[in-house]
C-alpha cells in the first residue's frame, strides 16, 4: 500500500501516528477512523494498520490478539527517514485509551 497524505485507502485499514522514527517500550501511537473508540479502548480486536512515523516513513503493521490479555503489534522490517535500517519486532501493547476522536496505544515490551 502506498502512503497517501489522507490516510489509508483499504477501507479495512486504519491509521496510526507515532510521534518518533521508531517503538520502543512506552513510545505512543494514536489511532483513528476506528468505528467504535470505545468499545476498541475496552476490548481491543484484530486490526490492520497504517503506522506513519514521525520521519513520514509508512509502513503496513498488524495488531492481532494472541490471548485474553495480550494484544501484540507485528512491525515488518524497514528504514527510517535517516537511512538507519530497523528490524521487524513484535510488540505488547500495554495501554489502550480513548482520546477524543482516536484511540491511544501504548507500546510495552517485546513480544
Amino acid at each position: 500500500m502506498s502512503p497517501s497524505s489522507t490516510g489509508p485507502t483499504d477501507p479495512d485499514t486504519y491509521l496510526a501516528v507515532c510521534a518518533h522514527t521508531h517503538l520502543f517500550p512506552g513510545a505512543r501511537c494514536r489511532v483513528t477512523g476506528l468505528p467504535d473508540l470505545q468499545a476498541f479502548a475496552a476490548a481491543p480486536w484484530p486490526v490492520d494498520l497504517e503506522l506513519r512515523f514521525s520521519d513520514d516513513v509508512v509502513t503496513e503493521v498488524e495488531l492481532r490478539i494472541e490471548g485474553p490479555a495480550d494484544p501484540v503489534l507485528t512491525v515488518p522490517a524497514y528504514t527510517t527517514g535517516a537511512g538507519t535500517h530497523i528490524d521487524g519486532h513484535r510488540w505488547l501493547i500495554r495501554e489502550f485509551v480513548r482520546t477524543g476522536d482516536e484511540v491511544e496505544l501504548t507500546i510495552g515490551s517485546p513480544a
